[in-house]
């Protein structure tokens, strides 16, 4: 174990919210915060709430559908255009789809609303939707799906003809880079980066290297931190660490397979790991390049320590708190700010204390 010398401490700075998700800040130092119901939000550092801003598309909010993550354009700047993941209602069920939009002047609507990905195929379910998002440095968007969790669809991870239980990257418009690794395979949609995930809700693009980093949240001991290639098969469900929630063993109970990858890095027992984010700021300077972890089950944050791609020593932040932690982000003054998935969910700054 690892353990921060510095004194630190968390305050609320925002309560009520109904369960928020996804964690985005802007330009200015305000957030952008999702509530899964479908509504989406503009919180100062004070801890205002603004009203719902206007102008999204309709969410199927049933089980861990909704409203998901949210992101800032990589040149909001000029464009203040946003990106956000939801699960769509569509005709037969619904599916993950990502939709951007410009951030009108005065915060209070997005304008010219384009839906620029939609996963395939639809299914009647109310589980699994991913949905991470990240823009890498050279401006493609990546995306985390999942496979829906029912059995019947669990074997679509490793179909390269289903979106489900995928990494997807796109560009910002929605078409599709010629340099993806399964553009000229037939049969296989041209979307894809990575296959046998079972549900990404952790993304995060590591400073100086650009490589992606994924957090997947696995069944009872099989949570994963993957670094996530182009064209590489992380194993769901044919290898997986962990048992099946009601304690049998997954498929065959092989933890590894031909042509898998192995995690960096997994968790048991499982911290139900949501979003993430490397560590860069002024406050914590023994923080660099650290990877922090939501954890919904364990109630904390996860600092990951890591050196030449391997998880060399973990902490447990915000541990006081005592909340499903779903989201996390770096505030600009270094702070570590974090979204709790409750019925009361908070936003809550971390803080060193001087």
């Amino acid at each position: 174990g690892v353990k921060t010398e510095q004194a630190m401490s968390h305050t609320l700075v925002a309560s009520g919210l109904v369960h928020p998700w996804g964690l985005a800040a802007l330009p200015d130092g305000r957030w952008l915060v999702t509530e899964k119901p479908g509504r989406l939000r503009i919180i100062t550092t004070e801890g205002q709430i603004g009203e719902p801003v206007a102008g999204l598309p309709a969410v199927d909010a049933r089980g861990q559908g909704g409203l998901l993550d949210v992101i800032v354009g990589p040149s909001f700047a000029q464009d203040r255009m946003i990106y956000w993941s939801y699960s769509e209602p569509r005709d037969g069920g619904n599916a993950t789809s990502v939709a951007r939009a410009r951030l009108s002047d005065d915060g209070s609507r997005v304008e010219n609303v384009q839906v620029i990905f939609r996963a395939l195929p639809i299914y009647d379910g109310d589980k699994h939707f991913g949905s991470s998002l990240a823009f890498a440095p050279d401006g493609k968007l990546f995306i985390t799906l999942g496979e829906r969790s029912d059995k019947p669809m669990r074997p679509q991870a490793q179909d390269l003809g289903s979106h489900m239980g995928k990494t997807i990257r796109i560009n910002a418009d929605g078409t599709v880079p010629q340099d993806n690794p399964f553009v000229d395979r037939a049969g296989a949609l041209p979307e894809i980066w990575s296959l046998g995930h079972r549900n990404v809700q952790g993304i995060a693009v590591q400073p100086g290297t650009g490589a992606i980093w994924t957090i997947e949240h696995g069944t009872r001991g099989g949570d994963e931190v993957n670094i996530d290639k182009p064209g590489l098969n992380y194993g769901w469900p044919d290898a997986a660490y962990g048992v099946e929630y009601a304690g049998g063993q997954i498929n065959t109970g092989a933890t590894q397979a031909p042509g898998t990858e192995q995690p960096v890095y997994y968790w048991d027992p499982v911290i139900a790991p949501g979003g993430a984010t490397f560590y860069q700021g002024a406050m914590f300077p023994g923080w660099d390049g650290n990877l922090l972890v939501a954890g919904l089950k364990e109630k904390h944050i996860a600092r990951l320590v890591i050196q030449n791609d391997r998880v060399v020593g973990e902490e447990r932040l915000l541990t006081d708190l005592g909340e499903r932690v779903r989201d996390v982000a770096v505030g600009a003054d270094g702070a570590v700010w974090a979204i709790t998935d409750e019925e009361n969910g908070k936003l809550v700054r971390l803080a060193a204390t001087q």
